[in-house]
């Protein structure tokens, strides 16, 4: 399986593929690719290795008999997961592009601040600050357990950090805070 090593530290291990054009097909690709780079990252038999997932919760990974936090993210031409060893982990990934309706998109998932904060930013600056902010806010709803869902006050308590990926595309990656404040 061809899998892009993206992020590997402090527990955590993100990753990329190249998913063929069948949304069942590409996700039945990025398990079996998670499974392989778990266990080369983790220096195990790939059959000590598994994913569970049950409809309406979150991902998980069983890995040599522990249970470790995994997250999932498609778009057209890329599919990314996310492993975390000692938590849970939200990952998310857009396409940078114009939204016609940005502003009431921004305003309705991502606050008023965030929506403010657009609407000044230049008009050519705006589908990569639009396409950061929805991709942490989406990985941090997702490593809180929670669904994408419409704005509200409720602090998510994430450490978000920046996937680099190819040109056209914007990843983040969460993690819980710890109680020192270090995440990766």
């Amino acid at each position: 399986m061809d899998f892009t090593m993206l992020w590997a530290g402090d527990g955590v291990l993100a990753i990329g593929i190249v998913p063929p054009p069948s949304r069942m097909e590409a996700r039945a690709r990025l398990r079996q690719a998670v499974c392989e780079a778990a266990a080369q990252w983790q220096n195990l038999d790939i059959e000590a290795i598994s994913v569970e997932s049950t409809p309406g919760s979150c991902p998980r990974l069983l890995l040599a008999g522990g249970v470790v936090g995994l997250s999932f993210s498609h778009d057209e031409g890329i599919s990314l997961a996310a492993v975390h060893l000692h938590g849970a982990v939200g990952i998310d990934v857009m396409r940078v592009q114009d939204i016609a309706d940005w502003f009431n998109l921004a305003r309705d998932y991502l606050g008023p601040q965030v929506a403010q904060e657009l609407a000044a930013c230049p008009a050519a600056q705006r589908p990569l600050a639009l396409a950061q902010a929805w991709t942490a806010r989406e990985a941090a709803l997702k490593c809180a357990g929670l669904q994408l869902m419409e704005w509200n006050e409720m602090s998510l308590h994430c450490n978000v950090q920046h996937i680099a990926l190819q040109d056209g595309f914007i990843a983040m990656l969460a993690t819980p805070k710890t109680e020192t404040g270090v995440g990766p």
